[in-house]
């Protein structure tokens, strides 16, 4: 999966911020990240022709995200944020570990699980937390695994809720159809969970369905997405990073990729970032 040549050493000339991500879902966290780091140059990818990665296999989430990488890196991005739990959970440590440390170590890629997980363990008072997400997330265990590491006590309940990625792309942000299944997968996940005062939409889709949720899971249980503890994140990475810092280009502007047509791309987009956006159509791979 590796090219057969590393990419050429990153240039002196200052680059724009990757964020990757399986199709529309990230745009949720690259929303906020915007808000939190406007002055910075942006370019998101968004695979939506291959989308969604959740039910995928590993092998194959890790290609493909591979893919979305090393598409940024051609565009002159000196770091890429993988704003996708899936890509995350099964394409993260692999893509650090081995395509980055043999080819193209002046560059940096991160995700959003371990951030997520660090930002966390400052929210429960309880320590008992539930964590809504794919199907592919919760198999890969990455979440618990990162709980283990970096915020050990935490009681974590992993509730997989296939069907409210499809109810986003398809528009469905309200009405019964919806308050049935987040009904049910509340029901499933109270059922395993004790002291419970904390769920993390661990699915960057699921926070516009924020009103829905929060309308059915009780009132003492704080509902968090990710979007709120990413953006934060990245930013102390920054500044704790001056190095990397130096290498980003200022001029706050953004530029939009998809795999898929524009026009259903800047449909959804425009629903996920509230505004109308403008994209391009590529080919990775």
């Amino acid at each position: 999966m590796c090219p057969s040549a590393p990419p050429p050493l990153l240039p002196s000339v200052p680059g724009p911020i990757g964020v990757f991500d399986s199709g529309f879902g990230g745009l949720t966290i690259f929303k906020r990240v915007r808000a939190e780091l406007p002055d910075y140059d942006y370019i998101y990818l968004g695979d939506n022709a291959r989308s969604p990665y959740g039910n995928r296999s590993f092998e194959v989430v890790l290609g493909f995200t591979l893919e979305g990488v090393k598409a940024l890196f051609e565009r002159g991005c000196p770091l890429v944020i993988i704003a996708c739990n899936t890509a995350s959970a099964k394409a993260l440590r692999s893509i650090q570990q081995g395509y980055l440390a043999a080819t193209c170590p002046d560059r940096r890629v991160l995700g959003v699980i371990r951030p997520t997980v660090e930002m966390l363990a400052l929210h429960s008072r309880t320590r008992s937390i539930a964590l809504w997400a794919t199907q592919g997330t919760v198999l890969s265990n990455s979440f618990a695994i990162e709980i283990d590491k970096y915020a050990s006590g935490l009681r974590l309940v992993q509730q997989a809720c296939p069907l409210l990625v499809p109810l986003v792309e398809a528009g469905e942000l309200g009405g019964d159809g919806l308050r049935f299944f987040v009904r049910k997968y509340w029901e499933l996940t109270a059922r395993r969970a004790q002291d419970l005062d904390t769920l993390l939409l661990a699915c960057t889709h699921y926070p516009l369905l924020r009103d829905t949720i929060r309308d059915v899971v009780p009132p003492s249980v704080s509902i968090l997405a990710q979007d709120d503890l990413v953006a934060p994140s990245l930013a102390s990475y920054l500044r704790r990073h001056p190095e990397m810092e130096r290498r980003l280009s200022r001029s706050g502007g953004c530029h939009y990729l998809t795999t898929d047509q524009c026009d259903h791309f800047e449909r959804l987009a425009h629903v996920f970032m509230g505004q109308p956006i403008v994209s391009e159509k590529v080919e990775i791979g």
